[in-house]
């Protein structure tokens, strides 16, 4: 049996969530707050790094830590499904390329900007959180130049791994620099939010909205 290590606000969290929803593979929750010393160590014992998404399959004594490892992995240990990483080499390097994308350039400004709102006022970082708002608008301009050739899909013509990152990386990047007047970004959102797979994470996600620094805008209720 899988156990996933997670927390269901997270938004790598929600990346493996998807890969798991669009796999149909059934898996043990194991929801881990990090404000508690015990489970931090607990989890701090799987993997050093103490952060997680982090999937530990018994059955191959395996334990793997980082989003996108992971759903790579459900790719090799369950096979039965399409997988989210294209067999085609050239495929999977796209897939691969818009996965680092999503995290590097949207996931993380989209950190950065939201982090900055939990520290004391003194110790902000306002010029920071303006290069990152930066740097989430070149994104945005980017992917819609990407999406302007009518791909359903960020890599393509298949839901893939990268999919399963642009979900919840767009969800909260948009509320720290929205994406509007971007009529592709609009499109693959809308078809992304219209997936069961991530539309079950968003739900799942919900109750712990409260923890989110930044107001919910209404188009989220």
């Amino acid at each position: 049996m899988l156990t996933l290590h997670y927390h269901p606000f997270s938004s790598y969290c929600q990346k493996v969530l998807v890969a798991l929803y669009e796999r149909d593979v059934p898996f043990e929750r194991n929801i881990v707050d990090l404000g508690d010393p015990e489970q931090k160590a607990a989890l701090e014992r799987l993997w050093p790094m103490g952060k997680f998404p982090v999937l530990r399959d018994e059955a191959r004594g395996m334990t793997i830590p980082e989003s996108s490892l992971i759903v790579e992995y459900l790719d090799r240990a369950h096979g039965e499904a399409p997988p989210l990483l294209p067999r085609d080499p050239d495929e999977a390097l796209q897939a691969h390329l818009w996965d680092r994308f999503f995290d590097h350039y949207v996931e993380t400004p989209l950190q950065k900007a939201v982090v900055d709102h939990f520290r004391p006022e003194d110790a902000r970082d306002p010029h920071g959180v303006e290069e990152a708002k930066a740097l989430l608008r070149r994104s945005w301009d980017l992917l819609e130049k990407a999406l302007s050739d009518g791909r359903p899909w960020a890599a393509g013509e298949n839901f893939t791994l990268a999919d399963c990152g642009a979900g919840p990386a767009l969800f909260y990047a948009n509320i720290v620099e929205p994406f509007a007047a971007r009529p592709g970004i609009e499109t693959y959102y809308a078809r992304l939010l219209e997936r069961p797979s991530f539309a079950r994470a968003v739900d799942e996600a919900r109750p712990y909205r409260a923890f989110f620094p930044l107001a919910w805008p209404e188009s989220y209720a």
